[in-house]
């Protein structure tokens, strides 16, 4: 159980996401604002935005967004000042999937 039970992470803080959808129908490109609060990826702004996920002491990230009736899982790597990773999901028009790309602040 070493460094599971640590408080805080190394990825601990604000974080800017740039998502980009690269095939399907989805928004081109959207910016997210994330906080990181003991490894737990949480989302900054209003409520209308669900972000669930979490980063592993080795920078590994799972995460899901979902909004109205549309929802993304991804996946990727975070290093002390940034990362990125791919996602899918599903849309109004179907599905979508692409990258994304984070770094602090």
């Amino acid at each position: 159980a070493i460094g599971l039970a640590h408080a805080g992470s190394a990825f601990d803080g604000n974080w800017s996401v740039v998502i980009t959808t690269e095939r399907g129908s989805c928004d081109p490109s959207n910016r997210l604002g994330v906080v990181i609060q003991n490894g737990l990826i949480q989302y900054a702004g209003g409520s209308t935005v669900l972000v669930r996920g979490r980063v592993a002491n080795n920078g590994r990230v799972e995460v899901s967004v979902s909004s109205g009736g549309r929802g993304a899982n991804g996946s990727g790597r975070l290093s002390a000042r940034g990362g990125g990773g791919t996602w899918r999901g599903s849309g109004d028009s179907g599905a979508c999937a692409g990258r994304w790309v984070a770094e602090r602040g």
